[in-house]
């Protein structure tokens, strides 16, 4: 295995004019230079990273908390931040919680322990806990999805969302809207998508029917059956649409109704949040909120660095949305 030692020798050089050409620091001639990574190309001369990581005090590698690896959210925001980092030359180490909050401390625990130079987080609560965990770090953070007290988040625009998607739903002329939301210890998707909807209801003189009002777990699965307690609870009036705080709740939701007859949209409305590929896909096509999640992820890279470079930045940056109205309503 070639060595910097054989590189030097090669180039008729000293080990550290080659060092100095290999992280571009340091004076080296044109002529050097050129010799050496002529002999790099050639040998195909891979530096160490550990001894890199002792001069530059840094290991190359961000640490990236995943609240579900399977998701398309998951995969969207990922790559946006794989796309930056990968260019300045750090690796990410993935972790997966499966939305488990005490994993999300550990993961925290363990990547600092890896000695990663940052930590990003897609975030999907916010306790005590969590915080303290995150200020004992002491490395670069940044949260995606919530705002965390004290820390850098980058969050989505939940509120005016699901604001819109409601007033959307009322200004086609429905004011028997059921809500399919998730639990309140998700306070962007649980409390402020939620509170949109109640909010833009109530400005619009119209009446919420707590049986009408439920919960899932983010799941299809979830959505189906919530769409059926929804229905159960309904005795008489019936409601003429549904907005589900996610695309897959939304989708559970369609298939019920589908199940039960329901004609989508004439009977029925649904509207969701997250642009996923089967909102596309599905009949008919589900009308919902794209949050652009690969530029997300593209901004919290892009935020880290200049975190890593001791810039100071705003606590909380706000990303932009699109509404796209489709056939299901």
């Amino acid at each position: 295995m070639t060595t910097i030692n054989d590189i030097a020798q090669m180039a008729n050089v000293s080990r550290t004019t080659v060092s100095r050409a290999l992280n571009d620091s340091g004076y080296v001639s044109e002529e050097a230079r050129e010799r050496i990574m002529k002999i790099v190309e050639e040998t195909g001369y891979i530096p160490s990273q550990s001894a890199k990581s002792l001069r530059t005090k840094r290991s190359g590698v961000i640490g990236v908390i995943l609240p579900r690896l399977s998701t398309e959210t998951s995969t969207r925001v990922v790559n946006g931040i794989n796309e930056i980092l990968s260019k300045e030359g750090f690796q990410i180490l993935l972790t997966n919680t499966e939305l488990d909050e005490k994993k999300e401390i550990e993961y925290i625990r363990l990547l600092k322990s890896r000695n990663v130079d940052g930590i990003i987080l897609l975030a999907t609560n916010v306790n005590d806990a969590l915080i303290q965990a995150i200020q004992d770090t002491d490395v670069p953070f940044l949260a995606i999805g919530q705002e965390l007290p004290g820390v850098t988040s980058i969050v989505y625009d939940d509120y005016h969302a699901a604001g819109d998607v409601t007033n959307m739903l009322i200004q086609k002329g429905h004011e028997q809207i059921a809500f399919i939301g998730v639990g309140e210890d998700d306070p962007a998707v649980g409390r402020v998508r939620k509170q949109a909807y109640r909010d833009r209801m109530k400005e619009n003189g119209l009446t919420i029917k707590e049986d009408w009002v439920t919960e899932g777990d983010f799941s299809v699965e979830s959505g189906y059956e919530a769409m059926k307690r929804i229905l159960r609870a309904s005795k008489g009036t019936k409601p003429t649409a549904v907005f589900a705080v996610t695309d897959r709740m939304a989708i559970g939701a369609m298939e019920y109704l589908k199940e039960q007859g329901y004609s989508i949209p004439e009977d029925m409305a649904v509207a969701g949040i997250g642009a996923s590929m089967m909102s596309k896909h599905v009949t008919p096509s589900l009308t919902t909120v794209d949050y652009f999640n690969k530029e997300a992820g593209r901004k919290a890279a892009s935020v880290l660095l200049q975190k890593l470079k001791k810039e100071n930045l705003n606590k909380k940056m706000e990303l932009t949305y699109r509404l796209i109205v489709r056939d299901s309503v």
